[in-house]
């Protein structure tokens, strides 16, 4: 089997798998005896987030791989990565908004964990404005990568933001100190889904790092010849 078809395997089961997981979560896991049915969307929402926080960690350690500038594949391997995160955070922006309407009776408000969440959206967009419009070099790699560390360390204050601030959103229920409060069925049901959630934007990473690669290629070669 070639490489590219097993690049594309790998896709078509990792979509797969996450539709499985959004199918579980949206038609055979219980009912939740406070929201009801509503609260389903939490198995595309919370999957969103860990993904585009999964991405800001990605970009931390191919950030500090361009600022000690070990080589132009890190910075394509940056933007790829800076655009699969910027997807799914406004894939959270959305869900939760989708959920917010029933549960707080508005689309949006300015609670510190959505605002800071946006603020992540913003540096990923602003990461990828300034990468296009800053001209290639030692510099731009440089940049690039100080602010893709800025955009990582943003993940840990939206983690904290409902223990630092007063907040609307609902207090840490997965990931806390005792225990998840979720049932033991909605908990495995929500972990299937990020981890397939995770698995498919591992694979959306690396097919555009590699699409990246090759056009800088071509580039290169299409230069060479002008030459």
């Amino acid at each position: 089997m070639s490489a590219d078809r097993k690049h594309w395997v790998i896709g078509i089961l990792s979509g797969l798998a996450m539709a499985a997981s959004w199918y579980a979560g949206l038609r055979l896991a219980p009912t939740d005896e406070h929201m009801g049915d509503v609260y389903r969307i939490i198995y595309v929402h919370v999957p969103s987030a860990f993904t585009a926080f999964a991405s800001a960690f990605a970009l931390l350690v191919t950030s500090i791989a361009c600022i000690r500038n070990q080589g132009e594949r890190w910075l394509d391997f940056s933007k790829a990565v800076a655009e699969v995160g910027l997807l799914f955070t406004v894939l959270c922006l959305a869900t939760g908004s989708i959920w917010g309407k029933p549960t707080w009776g508005t689309w949006w408000t300015w609670d510190a964990r959505l605002t800071t969440t946006f603020l992540l959206g913003i540096l990923y967009t602003g990461w990828l404005i300034l990468h296009s419009s800053w001209s290639p070099g030692p510099q731009r790699m440089k940049i690039c990568g100080a602010l893709g560390i800025l955009i990582a360390a943003d993940v840990p204050v939206i983690y904290q933001s409902v223990n630092w601030w007063r907040t609307l959103h609902q207090p840490q229920s997965i990931v806390r100190s005792g225990g998840s409060t979720m049932a033991p069925e909605m908990l495995q049901t929500l972990m299937f889904s990020v981890l397939a959630m995770l698995l498919f934007a591992a694979w959306l990473s690396i097919q555009r790092f590699l699409n990246l690669t090759l056009r800088g290629q071509i580039e290169s070669a299409s230069y060479k010849e002008m030459k």
